[in-house]
């Protein structure tokens, strides 16, 4: 994904189906209404697509605007997830935002959208949320994984890709980075986004490591060993051409970080730009992280982190700094909500990732899939992935892991 510039647009009057006619709580239903400015002086914007979700029941709604962009929705009483997709030629226009009040009265709300387009390596899958030691008793979470996927027809390069997650580490803790607007309810994010703990670099010289059209590569976050030797239902990570986030002198946790296997070459191992929490194990969310991409611009990532400004306290933490990764570096990004619990918040901005993908439960083998487009992939002759920047939209959740034997 590959943020470029904002756009606003005024989504005016188009109804969703009509509710009335069979729920429950006709005598509280309120309108609600999502709309926002349109500054383009061309192009429709029939049949973006706009969802709401409620927030503690998951009950989901679904409109398409017409051309001059309305939704309109008729509600309980509730605290909604408000969200809007759509596409213009090569562009992806995205909105959201969380906490929409919807109580015994008609509702206006207006979303900020931004328009992006799909990027060149994305994130093709996501594993993070361990499983069962079987036939032994207990969980097993070190053995973590990420796929990147070349969604472009060139070649691309690797080297000096970096990789991070945000700050909160779980979708359900309070994020002290957002200011929600008392007016409008509309989160108001950072000029940046605050990758906590570690950012992890790959190594190369610019031409090093390529990834030829519909490649994968996969990054072993924390051991790159044969998981699955033990543990059946884990995967095998030893295994040639994997990239791996190791170093001995800044996590030293072996239980999380032992040696790489035969298979791993020392060229793979990723490289620790900056360290900035205290952990002796790379952390990364088990239930539910928001992973980003990204390349410097205008220099290289280590001279910005030398920078103290581009360094910060996590609010009220004397443990953890974040490095203050501008947008126009992302690559790509996935939100990932914990399907437990029902106080997830977003922590990326809609013109990062508009949506978000779901993890139903932690320590079941279960991974977080980033969907093909089959038409694409028939012309382009690759694999090519969806790549709206809204995860609620790409991704899908399997049943285990696609690296499991």
């Amino acid at each position: 994904m590959k943020r470029t510039i904002y756009i606003l647009i005024l989504l005016a009057a188009v109804s969703c189906t009509d509710f009335k006619a069979f729920n429950p709580y006709e005598e509280t239903l309120n309108v609600l209404t999502v709309k926002s400015e349109w500054t383009m002086e061309e192009g429709s914007r029939e049949g973006f697509k706009v969802l709401v979700e409620d927030m503690n029941t998951g009950a989901g709604y679904a409109a398409a605007s017409d051309s001059l962009g309305t939704a309109v929705f008729d509600l309980p009483n509730g605290l909604y997830r408000v969200s809007m997709t759509g596409k213009l030629g090569e562009y992806m226009f995205n909105g959201a935002t969380d906490k929409v009040a919807v109580s015994n009265a008609d509702r206006d709300v207006t979303l900020d959208l931004a328009l992006s387009k799909a990027g060149a390596i994305v994130i093709k899958e996501i594993y993070c949320g361990g499983c069962k030691k079987l036939p032994q008793e207990g969980d097993y979470q070190a053995d973590q994984y990420v796929i990147l996927h070349n969604n472009d027809y060139d070649v691309q390069y690797l080297d000096s890709l970096c990789f991070g997650t945000l700050s909160p580490y779980n979708s359900n803790s309070t994020n002290p980075w957002t200011v929600k607007d008392p007016q409008t309810g509309v989160l108001t994010y950072p000029d940046f986004l605050p990758i906590i703990q570690a950012v992890w670099k790959f190594p190369g010289d610019g031409d090093d490591f390529p990834l030829q059209p519909g490649e994968d590569a996969v990054v072993c976050l924390r051991g790159a060993i044969d998981h699955g030797a033990q543990f059946p239902l884990s995967v095998n990570l030893d295994v040639p051409g994997y990239f791996v986030c190791y170093n001995s002198t800044y996590f030293t946790n072996t239980a999380y970080h032992p040696a790489p296997g035969v298979n791993i070459s020392e060229d793979r191992y990723l490289d620790v730009v900056i360290k900035t929490g205290k952990a002796n194990a790379y952390t990364m969310s088990l239930s539910s992280p928001a992973i980003v991409i990204f390349k410097a611009k205008g220099g290289t990532i280590e001279d910005f982190v030398r920078v103290a400004d581009n360094i910060t306290p996590v609010p009220g933490s004397i443990v953890d700094n974040v490095v203050k990764v501008p947008f126009d570096w992302v690559m790509d990004a996935v939100e990932v909500f914990d399907g437990r619990s029902t106080t997830n918040a977003k922590r990326l901005p809609s013109d990062v990732d508009a949506g978000y993908v779901t993890l139903t439960d932690v320590f079941t083998g279960r991974s977080l899939m980033r969907k093909v487009d089959e038409q694409l992939s028939q012309s382009s002759g690759y694999e090519v992935l969806a790549d709206t920047n809204n995860s609620s939209e790409d991704f899908y959740e399997t049943e285990r892991q696609s690296l499991h034997e």
